[in-house]
């Protein structure tokens, strides 16, 4: 080693023939147990968020049983400790096959799915529901189906950029799953065709219709992102694109219009046009297809309400939800009214799991879980829960932006946001500020469908930031 003029900083000469570079040595030495201690430093802080979360699933459980029956009930604790033996056993997974993951999701969506399981549980406790017969029981049943398949799609999708080859083939499934409550025999709901049953059981297959469409934007854009992000036309400091280029987003719009018309579905359209709004906007980076998108989307919601009486009733029940004549109209706007009261009980502080009366408000376990949480644990604890919220996607939307490749990058933002939007219209819409529309909110609300997506967008948020970490960065020229 020599010293420049100066002596600042060592500089590093060349080695002599014959003599081994120790100082390379030492930094490949260095990288790898860098490599190496990295990942575990990561799946330990996982596990430690984890034992968090597990008390707070447990405490939440006890507190309802003490609050709404004045005992403990063992038998549900046992049920929620194996739910809990899944969690694990999907972190020992990690821990073999996807080392480099990130630590702080699967966390996340323990805590929000053991929340929403203790206040399901307490809604079924206040009416006296048992066995099967009981929201909470079922609800269990469909988190462990949920974790089970999170597991197996982590141990199967080891490179999730086999996802890319059929991009088309998602687009379809995505659109077949779409149509299929609109099949004579199939739909089962009267007020919206959204659920599909089978006989032994009844899904949504709209909750997985958006992963596959996902898959199918991020595909798509990554193979036209250069025509729709060309150079267009200047005006009011946004580039515009051309009027060659605006059918993808027009073609979409119309799908969720039609979603709108024939499943008399409002959320699954704006989720699916929304989705692929975002995710044009991180493939082109042109903020005006957001322009364009928001316009759209507010004149097609507009042309909606003064067309369809479903919508026009949704509207209705916004605008003028404490109205005697509203309240009481046939699907009227009593639910809502009773959310908004349910939330003004609880205050800052709430009353204290098991100690509201969340069962007074209708589908409270559903529809209506986020009024019922904010109830029992007031404004502080519903901040909590949003706060969750904001980190599940940051962490998602992080994962994508760093992702090293376009596809992984666009499907990780869209299913992050994909989340972000679906908890910001059910919360918007139990709080007024926004239409109310049939979605689930993410993790928290009673629904098998909703939560076994939800878990498989958690494994595939792993899958991408286990690549994003694992691989290293290769820098061309």
């Amino acid at each position: 080693m020599r010293t420049p003029p100066g002596g600042i900083s060592p500089v590093r000469t060349a080695p002599r023939p014959g003599v081994p570079d120790t100082a390379a040595a030492d930094t490949s030495v260095l990288r790898a147990l860098r490599r190496i201690r990295m990942p575990q430093t990561q799946r330990n802080r996982e596990l430690a968020l984890l034992i968090f979360a597990f008390v707070i699933n447990g405490a939440a459980v006890v507190l309802v049983q003490l609050g709404a029956a004045g005992e403990i009930d063992p038998k549900f604790l046992i049920y929620l400790g194996a739910l809990t033996a899944l969690a694990l056993a999907l972190h020992i997974t990690l821990r073999i096959v996807a080392r480099d993951a990130d630590p702080f999701v699967v966390p996340i969506a323990t805590v929000l799915t053991g929340l929403g399981l203790a206040e399901i549980y307490r809604i079924d406790v206040a009416l006296h529901l048992h066995g099967w017969a009981a929201y909470s029981t079922r609800q269990l049943a469909w988190a462990g189906i949920a974790l089970v398949g999170a597991i197996g799609v982590v141990i199967l999708l080891r490179n999730y950029r086999v996802l890319f080859r059929y991009t088309y083939i998602f687009g379809l499934l995505g659109i077949v799953l779409l149509l299929l409550p609109i099949v004579p025999g199939l739909g089962t709901d009267a007020n919206a065709d959204v659920w599909v049953s089978l006989g032994f059981f009844s899904f949504q297959p709209g909750e997985l219709a958006k992963i596959c469409l996902a898959i199918f934007f991020a595909g798509y854009l990554v193979r036209t992102r250069d025509a729709l992000a060309s150079v267009g036309t200047r005006f009011l400091g946004f580039t515009w694109p051309r009027a060659r280029e605006l059918g993808p987003l027009l073609v979409i719009w119309l799908v969720s219009l039609g979603i709108i018309v024939m499943q008399r579905d409002l959320g699954t359209g704006l989720l699916i046009f929304g989705m692929f709004v975002a995710m044009i906007y991180v493939a082109t980076g042109k903020t005006s297809w957001v322009l364009m998108g928001v316009v759209l989307a507010a004149g097609g919601a507009f042309l909606a309400s003064r067309v369809l009486p479903y919508v026009h009733g949704r509207f209705e029940n916004w605008l003028n939800a404490f109205d005697p004549k509203v309240i009481d109209a046939n699907g009227g706007s009593y639910q809502l009214v009773n959310g908004i009261f349910g939330l003004a009980q609880g205050g800052l502080i709430g009353t204290g799991l098991g100690q509201g009366r969340p069962y007074l408000t209708p589908l409270s376990q559903s529809d209506y879980i986020f009024p019922s949480l904010g109830e029992e644990l007031g404004l502080i604890g519903l901040f909590a829960i949003l706060c969750l919220y904001m980190v599940f996607t940051s962490r998602g939307i992080r994962i994508g932006l760093n992702g090293q490749d376009d596809f992984g990058k666009l499907l990780a933002v869209g299913v992050s946001f994909t989340v972000a939007l679906q908890v910001f219209i059910m919360v918007g819409g139990v709080t007024r500020l926004i239409p109310l529309t049939g979605l689930t909110t993410p993790f928290l609300a009673a629904g098998g469908s909703s939560l076994v997506a939800n878990w498989i967008i958690v494994a595939i948020l792993l899958r991408i930031s286990d690549a994003v970490r694992s691989r290293p960065r290769v820098v061309i020229g």
